[in-house]
Parts: structure tokens; sequence; C-alpha cells
């Protein structure tokens, strides 16, 4: 028999956190001019369009691998996207799969491990707060660019 841990969020409010965060990446992706989007980077650090690469070859197929139970290695899409426009959608895309994704997952899935991108075993929840903890990583390195672009970067609460 399955016990459940304390709960000290419900799923719910985790994907509204969770989101929360993806709204304001998505506002700081808009804030990029297009050509620095793809070719600004500071002290050797990728791009932020590489680091939204990598942000959507993690987020929305990770958690349809949690999902569905399928160990598949890390991957960045095969599709390059040439255009800041083409992110916006996929983010669009990824929110949305995210969201049907979620709705899947029990209370009872969140304790169980589950080994992300056959590299990662750890319980599931672990692997969620990964998900955003990575892309609050990333997003700080694109306020860093969009300060040093003279840009202001939208406000961190606005979520």
């Amino acid at each position: 028999m399955k016990t459940l841990a304390a709960q000290v969020i419900t799923p719910e409010d985790l994907l509204i956190h969770w989101q929360g965060h993806r709204k304001l990446t998505r506002n700081l992706i808009e804030k990029f001019p297009e050509k620095d989007f793809f070719e600004f980077s500071i002290g050797g650090m990728r791009t932020f369009a590489q680091l939204s690469d990598e942000l959507l070859a993690i987020a929305a197929p990770a958690l349809k691998g949690i999902v569905n139970k399928e160990i598949k290695p890390y991957t960045e899409a095969s599709e390059k996207m040439i255009f800041k426009a083409q992110y916006l959608e996929k983010w669009d895309e990824a929110t949305a799969e995210i969201n049907e994704y979620w709705k899947q997952l029990s209370i009872e899935d969140f304790s169980e491990t589950f080994n992300l991108f056959g590299q990662y075993e750890f319980p599931i929840i672990q692997n969620v707060l990964y998900f955003i903890d990575n892309e609050v990583h990333h997003r700080g390195q694109g306020y860093v660019y969009l300060r040093a672009l003279n840009i202001e970067p939208p406000f961190f609460w606005e979520r």
C-alpha cells in the first residue's frame, strides 16, 4: 500500500506556479531583439535562443515521458528555428502540452521514482522542481543579456 507524504502544495497550485514561470520566460523571449536572441552572449554562455532550445527540449517532452512512463534520452529538437516567432509558437504549444499531461498525473505519481532521460532517477516531484529551477536559472542569464543590451527585462514577480 502506498502512503503519501504530507502535502505542502497542491498539484494545481504547483502547475500554476510553473506556468507563471513559463509566462515570465515567454515575456523575456519577447523582449529580445530578433538578432540578439540568436547571436548575443556574454562570457561564452549560450545565446538565449540556444537556452530556449534546452528549455523546450525538457519541459513538455519530459512530462510526457513521465506520464507515459517512457524513458527516452534527452535530445533537442532537430528542427532548426530561425525566427523568434517560431520559438514563441513552440513555447505556447509546449505550455498547452504541459497542461494536458499534468491532468494525467495523480497525487500518488509525484512520489514515484522516474528515470528522467535515462539519467536522473528521482521522485517525479523532484524532476518537476528541476524543470522549474532550470528554467529560472536560464532565465536569469537572459536577464543579464537584456540588461547588457540596455533593455529593461520584465519584473520577475510578473508571473
